[in-house]
């Protein structure tokens, strides 16, 4: 006998989370999502779970460490509730950049530390949208899932028509990410790096590519403060780029970071809801995709115990 599918999700985003139970057809599982009055977060579920193949829903966003907090009380809900398995699904992986130790020993590694702690408190997999390194699935010892959102980002400048195209990566970490979409719209490809950076200095910026003339593809994962995507935007104006388009998965837009984006000379940026976005995220250039499909296909096939290979194309 099949596992029932069920569906939970903390407070983080709900809109999406609502978005994939009406593309899965099932309702989202009743639970209590609160804070008590000394500030813990307090969760209780109002259903019951047992023999149930459950799949926890969580973009780990600001409030990011209250989310956070949320996500594994829940987690550990459904598996002291007897669940047959326990999924956490996160759109959004907060602590993705602390990967790596960067300016020394005296570092943690957040984003290890936080893939051990979720399958401390139960999780038996762990599905993802564009993490900000590949090799944060290797952090996991449980079974990962990485979803790409290139196919739907390509998609979306590809049905535009921009005849003259170019795709950009703002740094060298990027060019991977970058090249993948160039080679979906059959676009040519520049590199934007930094030249004499060091722990005083940020250096200067350099290119290596062609913009003269030409309409620019900004890819990049997600646009936090914004300093990476207007630094890049402003240097391509410099270098001659007719045009400048934007695309980023996560759409985290800290600070006066839509401001910003509003006043610069970017004509278009293009994100996922894998974050909810801010009350005052009202800018004509501002332009929003779903996952919510693509992350209910993927439920849909983990629950059935189909190949997810066909989501990665």
């Amino acid at each position: 006998m099949e596992a029932r599918l069920q569906l939970f999700s903390g407070g983080s985003n709900p809109a999406l989370a609502a978005e994939i139970v009406e593309h899965l057809g099932v309702h989202r599982g009743r639970a209590l999502v609160s804070t008590y009055e000394d500030g813990e977060t307090r969760i209780r579920l109002e259903e019951h779970v047992r023999g149930s193949d459950v799949f926890v829903v969580q973009s780990l966003c600001a409030p990011v460490d209250h989310h956070i907090m949320e996500l594994l009380l829940m987690v550990d809900a459904v598996r002291r509730c007897s669940a047959s398995r326990v999924t956490a699904v996160i759109p959004y992986m907060a602590y993705a950049k602390q990967e790596k130790k960067t300016q020394g020993a005296r570092e943690p590694i957040s984003a290890k530390l936080l893939a051990n702690i979720l399958a401390t408190a139960g999780a038996d997999r762990f599905l993802a949208v564009d993490l900000h390194s590949a090799a944060i699935e290797g952090f996991f010892d449980i079974p990962v899932d990485h979803l790409r959102s290139a196919s739907m980002l390509a998609g979306y400048f590809e049905r535009l028509y921009l005849p003259d195209l170019v795709v950009a990566s703002p740094d060298t970490g990027g060019v991977a990410r970058a090249n993948e979409i160039r080679e979906r719209l059959g676009a040519s490809l520049a590199i934007i790096y930094r030249q004499g950076q060091n722990h005083k200095n940020r250096g200067s910026l350099e290119m290596v590519g062609d913009v003269v003339g030409k309409q620019v593809l900004i890819v990049d994962d997600m646009i936090t403060t914004g300093h990476t995507l207007l630094s890049a935007a402003e240097f391509l104006t410099e270098k001659g780029a007719a045009e400048i388009y934007a695309c980023a998965t996560h759409g985290v837009f800290a600070g006066d970071a839509l401001e910003r984006i509003a006043a610069s000379p970017i004509k278009r940026v293009v994100v996922t809801n894998t974050v909810p976005l801010p009350a005052t995220a009202n800018i004509d250039k501002l332009e929003v995709l779903s996952v919510g499909p693509l992350i209910a296909e993927a439920i849909l096939r983990i629950h059935k115990d189909i190949s997810l290979s066909s989501l990665f194309m």
